[in-house]
């Protein structure tokens, strides 16, 4: 099949449950003492920092991972690149690394 990927086609599944734990730290803050305080507060800014990043922002880190743990530097949609990630990730179609590839590329040129 040939055109764009939708979102259905991305084979990694971006799990999110930051909702839950910030509820189980802002739970934690309302019943720590004055000296947990400030750390579950730092907790939460962080909870809250990681439950704003997008799907693409996640899919991005984690071509940025795999390429990285298979020492590949430079531009991450490379023939080297691509082949790293297929090999992470067996399932994973040429069309579909060549897309998370060329997305984790641009949000690097883009940061």
């Amino acid at each position: 099949m040939f055109g764009r990927l939708s979102q259905a086609d991305h084979p990694v599944i971006v799990l999110r449950d930051a909702d839950v734990i910030a509820a189980t730290v802002r739970q934690a803050l309302d019943e720590a003492s004055p000296e947990e305080r400030p750390g579950l507060e730092r907790a939460a800014t962080l909870i809250e920092q990681a439950a704003a990043a997008s799907d693409a922002d996640l899919r991005a880190r984690w071509v940025r991972e795999r390429l990285a743990g298979a020492e590949i530097k430079g531009s991450y949609d490379s023939v080297h690149a691509i082949k790293a990630l297929r090999q992470a990730a067996p399932g994973l179609t040429l069309l579909q690394a060549v897309q998370m590839a060329k997305e984790a590329e641009a949000a690097r040129l883009a940061g």
